[in-house]
């Protein structure tokens, strides 16, 4: 895949972000607009990617800093992006495909990449909030299931909380030397 390539925001970007966004979300009623969208990209620039394919605009991903069975609210743009009150998990917000890219495996490396990402910068576990049925793809690679979890009702009521640990590469140095987080 040598025509694909995963690199961080830009400020021209958010016009295709934005309208894949929408396109990606409108019908069901997820669709966040522009300003929201970009409160998450700056409360953590480093964990928000765009993906280039075949040229063009692929897709893009959102993370951020939120900790453990808590998520953003759709409705609500994150107010302090400096808030840093993430402590150990890195939270996906949004990750989407666009139409001409789909079906290639891209989500699942844009999300190797993240996990890559949230090693490197010492993130003990993932989590997203599962939507319009997605929960199965997301526990085949590695999420678990937290129905407990309460969730803002801007999500709608079929969505489910999912976190998974973040194993430290084995080159890490001292692996062990911090507790595992409990994501399951």
């Amino acid at each position: 895949m040598t025509d694909t390539r995963i690199r961080l925001f830009r400020e021209g970007d958010w016009d295709e972000v934005v309208a894949l966004e929408e396109r990606a979300y409108a019908t069901s009623g997820l669709s966040e607009g522009r300003e929201a969208l970009r409160s998450r990209h700056r409360a953590s620039p480093s964990t928000c990617f765009v993906l280039e394919h075949a040229g063009g605009f692929g897709g893009y991903l959102l993370a951020l800093p939120y900790p453990l069975f808590r998520c953003p609210d759709l409705s609500l743009a994150e107010e302090d992006a400096a808030q840093g009150n993430g402590g150990s998990n890195l939270h996906t917000h949004d990750l989407a495909i666009a139409e001409r890219a789909r079906g290639r495996g891209l989500a699942r490396r844009m999300q190797r990449h993240l996990e890559e990402t949230g090693r490197a910068a010492r993130y003990r576990t993932l989590s997203l909030v599962a939507v319009r049925g997605s929960e199965t793809l997301w526990s085949r690679l590695g999420y678990r299931a937290r129905p407990e979890i309460g969730l803002p009702a801007s999500y709608g009521a079929e969505a489910v909380y999912m976190a998974k640990p973040l194993e430290l590469a084995a080159t890490d140095p001292a692996p062990t030397s911090r507790p595992r987080a409990e994501a399951g």
